[in-house]
């Protein structure tokens, strides 16, 4: 999954108002509203009240063979002899320390576990390995117990790598194919040929890994509703468990970013090239045993379940090994320092190499109250499943239409959301198509305020 940084409307109304693509929301706040803490608070302190029999593990792997043009991860492009293996140890210097600041074994259980980036088979088969034994052996995360989620590329997908991953427990290989198109791969400057998507897609199936994620991108120049269909097809034809459905974005400082269409405001004729698509593709998974889950995501009906929180990456109890990796508290979400441009990256990539000691929380945001109540209603209200308004009245004690008032009003009136009475806040499939423009809506002021102080780097 992409960090996309965009600007943030100054206003609910403004956000509201303008494009229907302004904003991927899958974590909140986002990264650019973190800064760096003057406390620098000993983890151990941060993790003491917190949960900790059903953590999320996360483990960020910075390094791709290239970057797309849409791509505004925080990824670099290669690795000089040795950086890998010095990552890596990084990597276990900051396990030892976490896993200490957790404290005693039998309090500390995992529930799910990811491997992402970058792209985490940019590592050789003998690195991956060593990745699982940190995960297992220094954060005592059983792999073949959870769910293991593990991102990968057509070029890095090799038969000695997937073969190290299935033997490790992976449930998950999500790999990003875009397009099955060549000449839209090309407009979206990522070089790949079909043939060997392809090929990568046939070595994924050929392991005992169960469920298979493909990732698709709609709005790319020259494509049309035919063609976003064939692409669609071609991914079909690997009945693959899950499908993402992603709004290509132009963010700043990305490849694409040099050729921006238009830097004056929303594109409408681009906008409304991505709803049609978007809806193309919606109504063609639907017609064909696909669940929705979100506006991009799409589940086949009979796909292996995976867990209960198989994709809620932003809930609380979530620990981030890795410089771009984020970890959450209930108090407290903290990070390393974030950027986009490569010089940039890879100075904070040669510090985090050169670190010896991880006990502290470095960069974050502080998560009061009213921010719990707005991060839970965003990432349930942006779920096809929506609020359970039962559930959110026994976690703060009050109500989401009394604590959100003009924004739940704003949406029912535009018609994004659905009558209530049931117990639960939906979305419409009108609101979830417009996810985008509905998650910036529920930002805070304080939080829209920080994004909009970030200086970009």
């Amino acid at each position: 999954m992409s960090t996309n940084l965009t600007t943030v409307p100054g206003t609910p109304a403004e956000a509201a108002s303008t494009s229907p693509y302004q904003h991927y929301v899958y974590a909140y706040p986002h990264k650019t509203a973190y800064r760096p803490l003057d406390d620098r608070p000993a983890l151990s302190d941060l993790w003491a009240g917190e949960d900790k029999r059903a953590l999320s593990l996360y483990l960020h792997i910075p390094f791709c063979e290239v970057r797309c043009g849409f791509c505004n991860l925080f990824t670099r492009i290669g690795a000089p002899d040795g950086l890998t293996g010095a990552y890596l140890d990084a990597l276990e210097r900051q396990a030892w320390a976490v896993r200490e600041a957790l404290g005693e074994s039998e309090d500390v259980r995992f529930a799910t576990a990811a491997f992402g980036g970058g792209t985490p088979t940019f590592l050789t088969a003998r690195e991956l390995e060593r990745l699982c034994d940190i995960a297992e052996h220094r954060m005592g995360a059983d792999l073949r117990a959870v769910p293991l989620s593990v991102e990968t590329s057509p070029a890095t997908a090799t038969a000695d790598r997937l073969a190290v991953l299935a033997e490790r427990g992976t449930t998950r290989l999500s790999i990003g194919v875009q397009s099955f198109v060549d000449s839209e791969a090309r407009a979206a400057v990522r070089p790949q040929r079909r043939a060997d998507v392809e090929a990568a897609l046939g070595r994924i199936r050929d392991t005992t890994v169960p469920v298979l994620n493909i990732d698709l991108i709609y709005g790319i120049d020259g494509q049309t509703e035919r063609t976003w269909l064939g692409s669609l097809d071609a991914a079909l034809a690997w009945r693959p468990e899950e499908l993402y459905l992603y709004p290509l974005y132009v963010r700043p400082l990305t490849g694409l970013d040099r050729h921006r269409r238009n830097t004056d405001g929303p594109d409408p004729a681009w906008d409304e090239q991505r709803l049609r698509l978007y809806r193309a593709g919606r109504d063609h998974l639907l017609s064909r045993g696909y669940v929705q889950q979100s506006m991009r995501m799409f589940r086949r009906a009979d796909a292996p379940p995976q867990g209960a929180d198989d994709y809620a990456c932003q809930t609380d109890g979530m620990i981030g090994l890795g410089c771009g990796a984020r970890s959450y508290t209930s108090a407290l979400h903290y990070s390393f320092d974030y950027a986009v441009g490569m010089h940039e990256i890879r100075g904070i990539i040669d510090d985090y190499v050169a670190t010896a000691g991880f006990g502290h929380a470095e960069v974050g945001y502080r998560v009061d109250a009213h921010e719990a109540r707005r991060r839970h209603l965003l990432q349930s209200l942006l779920q096809a499943d929506g609020l359970d308004t039962g559930d959110y009245r026994a976690r703060f004690g009050s109500a989401p239409g009394d604590d959100f008032t003009a924004e739940l009003d704003g949406l029912a009136a535009r018609g994004w959301l659905a009558d209530p009475a049931t117990g639960r806040l939906r979305l419409t499939p009108e609101g979830l198509a417009h996810s985008d423009a509905i998650g910036p809506l529920l930002f805070s002021p304080a939080v829209r305020a920080a994004m909009a102080a970030y200086e970009r780097k």
